[in-house]
Parts: C-alpha cells; sequence; structure tokens
C-alpha cells in the first residue's frame, strides 16, 4: 500500500483534533486560584503541539483492539509531562528560547519564576490524571500502577531528565555518533516509547506485542531527532515557529553536524526502515503507525 502523505495528514489531523478536545477537559473552563499558574499551565498545553506522543497511547491501544477512550487519561497526561519538559527546556537556563511554535515561550509570557512553576505544575497534574485511568470500566488497576511506573522511569533520570542532562553537557563538538544515539534515546525516545507501552499495557496486549512497540518507539525516536536536525539546516522559519540554526549556534552536536545532510537523510531514512521491520509481526492495525514513520522523513515542521 502506497503512502499519501496528504491522506494521513487529515487523519493525523482529526486524531490531533480529538485529543486537544480531551486536553481542554482537563485544562479547560474558569481557572481555579491562583489563576495565574492555571493560565501559565492551559498555555503551554494549548499552543499547537503536534500531539504525536497522546496519539501513540490511542494508536498502541487501537493495535491492541481496545477503545481509544479507554486510555485518554494516560494519553493526556504524557502530553503534559512532555509540555513540562518544553517549558523547561526554553528557560534562560537552558535553551534559552523566546519563541515555540511561533509564540512567545511560557518564560516570556508569565516570567521565569512562573515558568519553572509551569513545569511542576503540570508534571505533578499529570501522574493525578494518570491515576485517573483506573476509574475507566475495564481497565485494571495493575496495569496502570505498572505504566504509571514506566513512565516515571522514561522521564527521570534515566530516562528524559538524564537525556537533557547530557545534552546540556554536550553543547560542542566533542560527542561521538554513540553518545548522540544515547542521548536521543533517553530524551526522546523513552518518552515515545512509554507512550506507547502505557496504551498497550492498559489495552492488554501481549509481551510479543509490546517487545514490538518498544522497537518501534526507539528508532521512531531516532529518526524523528534526526528530522529535527535536519530541519534546524534547512527548514522553514515561519513552518517551524523557532529560528532556524540554533543548533549551529549554539555549537551543538547533531546528525547533520556528524553526518552532513546527506548523510543525516540516510540514517533518518534507515531508521525508518526499522521502524517498519519492528512492525512486521502486525497486520493492517499498525498501519497508522507505519504510515507515522513514513511521514516522519517529509514533516516540515
Amino acid at each position: 500500500m502506497s503512502f499519501n502523505s496528504d491522506i494521513f495528514e487529515h487523519e493525523l489531523k482529526k486524531r490531533k483534533q480529538y485529543i486537544e478536545a480531551c486536553l481542554e477537559g482537563y485544562l479547560g473552563g474558569e481557572p481555579a486560584n491562583p489563576p495565574v499558574i492555571h493560565q501559565a499551565m492551559n498555555y503551554a498545553v494549548m499552543n499547537g503541539g503536534k500531539r504525536l506522543r497522546p496519539i501513540m497511547v490511542l494508536s498502541a491501544a487501537q493495535i491492541a483492539g481496545a477503545k481509544p477512550e479507554h486510555v485518554i487519561p494516560a494519553a493526556c497526561a504524557i502530553e503534559m509531562i512532555h509540555s513540562y519538559s518544553l517549558v523547561h527546556d526554553d528557560l534562560p537556563a537552558m535553551d534559552n528560547d523566546d519563541f515555540r511554535r511561533g509564540k512567545p515561550t511560557c518564560h516570556r509570557v508569565f516570567g521565569e519564576a512562573h515558568a519553572i512553576l509551569t513545569g511542576d505544575a503540570l508534571l505533578t497534574a499529570a501522574f493525578e490524571v494518570m491515576a485517573s485511568n483506573a476509574e475507566i470500566e475495564g481497565i485494571e488497576l495493575p496495569d496502570v500502577l505498572r505504566v504509571i511506573k514506566e513512565v516515571a522511569h522514561a522521564v527521570g533520570s534515566q530516562g528524559m531528565i538524564g537525556g537533557q542532562v547530557l545534552d546540556l553537557a554536550g553543547d560542542s563538538d566533542k560527542l561521538t555518533p554513540s553518545d548522540l544515539t544515547l542521548l536521543h534515546n533517553l530524551k526522546t525516545g523513552e518518552l515515545f516509547k512509554a507512550s506507547l507501552r502505557a496504551g498497550a499495557i492498559l489495552s492488554k496486549l501481549g509481551e510479543e506485542g509490546l517487545a514490538a512497540l518498544t522497537q518501534f518507539a526507539l528508532y521512531f525516536g531516532l529518526a524523528f531527532q534526526i528530522t529535527d536536525d535536519i530541519l534546524d539546516v534547512s527548514g522553514d522559519q515561519s513552518v517551524l515557529g523557532k529560528p532556524i540554526g540554533s543548533d549551529k549556534r549554539n555549537v551543538r552536536t547533531t546528525y547533520t553536524s556528524l553526518f552532513g545532510l546527506a548523510g543525516a537523510r540516510e540514517k533518518a531514512q534507515q531508521n525508518v526502515e526499522a521502524c517498519l521491520e519492528s512492525l512486521t509481526i502486525f497486520s493492517s492495525e499498525a498501519d497508522f503507525l507505519r504510515d507515522l514513520a513514513r511521514f516522519t522523513l517529509c514533516r516540515t515542521s
């Protein structure tokens, strides 16, 4: 079956809109006291993200034959965690970015102190929301606890935070290809992995399927990061919503700095092919994930 990017983008948009409607349910309405922190949380989450991680949660549930709405709390919680990480990444002490998705970053709108607290609040709220998945009929408490444990590990010191620490230490041209792969497996791949595994675990997918989705997530994370590096060199700033060339200005090791633009594109292709190979145990129920991997190669933002 051939890949049609227009058809896929339409489907991706539908799933994104569904996720955003659900996120509104957790974050919308009149801000509670104190209003400023809840306004900032809403601003940080509802600012036009791709929603890939919650979409992955739902996709894994569908592969397992479950209803997407059964895993919505976990999906929304993971997006809240991702949003918190971006708020903190943008801070002056980290990447010092003024724009995110074409809008002023959270600390530029609400101040640095409130941005720090916004990230803290989103991370904390995420686990409250994730725990509420146990209230969904048909979802078993041991599975919810397993998901909470896996997500916590994925975003902790041996996952996303660990990757961020390596990234801060690696603002130079000293990283080797294996260093860079480890950095991005931790910083990006671990949360993709937790997203797919969360939807699968809550939906009772077997261990063989879990292993396949785990492999997919790690290859997808690398493909996604490589294309990010490519877009930072050759992307359109008006489409990306942030300045291009930031990696070069910050003297960061990237796939393009190590392998050149053509080499980075080849690496991205190789990882997408590995994504597809990891899904061979599934039939058409995994077609969305297959197309998501293919789409990574032609995305513009």
